[in-house]
């Protein structure tokens, strides 16, 4: 666990480092959970948003997409229940005078019972070597089972109290696993209560006539109160999705782990409107719909996994989470949820508006059901960012840091380099910038040794680096390096834009799903 913290730890140093993410407003020592991301953190940023957007409009005749504000009408958020029950169960040390979340020191209590059956597993697999059946260790081995019944009980325990909004049941279970307070060590705890996460603030010219609205804590609602606007302004038949990138806020009180809880987030959403009776059969379908776009992407197949929710929300009859597997466990980066028709009554309810849909095929008017899929961009990027991060040792002693992107996501898809800055190289190097820089997104480096540049193109990414040296005057030619296999060939400079093409481009990923 501490090995894996460390890696965490450089891999946050290093985003700082090479223009990915910074501590928001550092000069004035920073803003909690609040953080800007720089030159090349937006670059991947905004390829991820493209790869989901591309993946959702293109690939699919039924979904289109929207753009909602996001100060929205405060009664939105009465019916959709985030005023009255969208809270966190949170409780204080009395020593630390720190604030958590009940629910995550539980969950992370349990993880520590999963890191416990790894150690036991690699503990076995490096004294046995190659005999080592792990499968059959896993199931016979009797300190594994204990540690498997201890943690089904405390998972049993937590579910119940979780689904019965049993708070002083959360707070018991923390005193009983005598969970400590990570700043003092202590376990001298307040009782558990409720905290709502929105933020809320005032509209109007002058303070008697103003009123509360609230940052939205989702997008969602952007598309149920935008249904019948979309579905008659499209012509658009059921089944049919609205899909939506935007900012949210919430007022989150454990706030960590660098860029995976923040206060101010973003989200793409997609909501998937369907016939009642059938929503269960489309929500199996986008689920794995949703795993294959991750997939797609080639970070592991192993690092996946879905975990169905026990506790459903009071609007859903299914939902299940995509979970990655960070340096810090396996961790939710995208909700599948069946919401049932509860939005859209509930808005209905509320806005005293009908809002129904005419199936001409059964001849009769409804209120649909709703599948969505809900992925965070943070939470994305950092998966991202983590999978690919690496620290190689090479042949003769060197080191090298590389970022293994996904090409299509790579901020800088390549770099020209000359080889020296005399004999007309620069100018030649130019020359392809000038050529590429229309399709990729090209960098020019002259500074530094030819190995340096190779190796700050690593760090941040970079797929492909071009070195013009002086062949390069003779025959056009130059070299093309391969930044995962560091392999370099020698290519026709007129066949560099179709060869750097086939890799980076967003519709090799999208070929990938159609």
């Amino acid at each position: 666990m501490a090995q894996q913290d460390d890696v965490f730890k450089k891999i946050v140093s290093h985003a700082k480092e090479y223009g990915f993410v910074f501590q928001s407003s550092e000069i004035y020592d920073g803003l909690s959970a609040v953080y800007d991301y720089g030159q090349n953190g937006v670059e991947l940023k905004n390829n991820i948003k493209r790869y989901w957007w591309d993946a959702m409009t293109l690939l699919h005749e039924n979904i289109v997409g929207i753009d909602s504000a996001i100060f929205m009408h405060p009664t939105i958020w009465k019916a959709s229940g985030h005023v009255d029950a969208f809270n966190d169960p949170l409780i204080d040390n009395r020593d630390s005078k720190k604030r958590y979340r009940a629910d995550v020191l539980i969950e992370e209590d349990i993880a520590k019972l999963d890191d416990k059956i790894e150690k036991e597993v690699a503990k076995a697999r490096k004294r046995f070597g190659d005999s080592f059946d792990e499968a059959l260790f896993r199931q016979t081995n009797p300190r594994i089972a204990d540690i498997a019944k201890e943690r089904e009980e405390l998972h049993e325990r937590f579910s119940q109290a979780m689904n019965d909004n049993n708070l002083e049941e959360l707070r018991q279970i923390i005193v009983d696993r005598q969970i400590v307070c990570p700043v003092s060590g202590t376990k001298n705890w307040t009782e558990v209560r409720q905290f709502n996460l929105m933020f809320r603030t005032e509209m109007g010219s002058t303070a008697e006539g103003a009123m509360n609205v609230y940052l939205r804590p989702e997008t969602a609602q952007g598309i149920f109160v935008n249904f019948l606007n979309v579905q008659k302004t499209g012509r658009m038949r059921i089944p049919f999705g609205i899909a939506q990138i935007g900012k949210a806020f919430r007022n989150e009180i454990v706030a960590r782990q660098f860029i995976f809880r923040m206060r101010e987030f973003e989200q793409m959403e997609m909501q998937f409107f369907v016939r009642p009776g059938s929503e269960l059969e489309w929500f199996r379908q986008w689920k794995e719909a949703r795993l294959r776009w991750h997939k797609a992407l080639g970070m592991g197949d192993d690092k996946y996994r879905y975990h169905d929710h026990e506790k459903l929300a009071h609007y859903a009859n299914a939902a299940t989470d995509i979970e990655f597997r960070m340096p810090f466990g396996f961790k939710e980066v995208e909700g599948i949820h069946s919401r049932t028709n509860f939005d859209l009554s509930q808005h209905e309810k509320f806005s005293g508006k009908k809002i129904q849909y005419f199936d001409p095929e059964l001849n009769e008017s409804y209120t649909p059901y709703v599948i969505e899929t809900s992925i965070g961009v943070d939470r994305m990027f950092l998966s991202v960012l983590c999978s690919s991060y690496e620290e190689q040792q090479l042949d003769g002693g060197d080191k090298r840091v590389v970022l293994h992107l996904p090409a299509p996501l790579a901020p800088v898809k390549c770099a020209v380099m000359p080889l020296v800055k005399k004999d007309g190289l620069p100018e030649k190097a130019r020359e392809i910038v000038s050529d590429l820089k229309f399709d990729f997104a090209t960098h020019y480096d002259e500074k530094d040794s030819i190995g340096k540049r190779y190796r700050r193109q690593d760090a941040i990414g970079t797929p492909f680096c071009i070195t013009v040296d002086h062949q390069t005057l003779e025959d056009n030619t130059v070299t093309l390096r391969e930044r995962d296999s560091m392999e370099q060939t020698r290519v026709n400079i007129a066949d560099l834009h179709r060869l750097i093409h086939d890799r980076v481009s967003i519709n090799s990923l999208l070929r990938k799903l159609s």
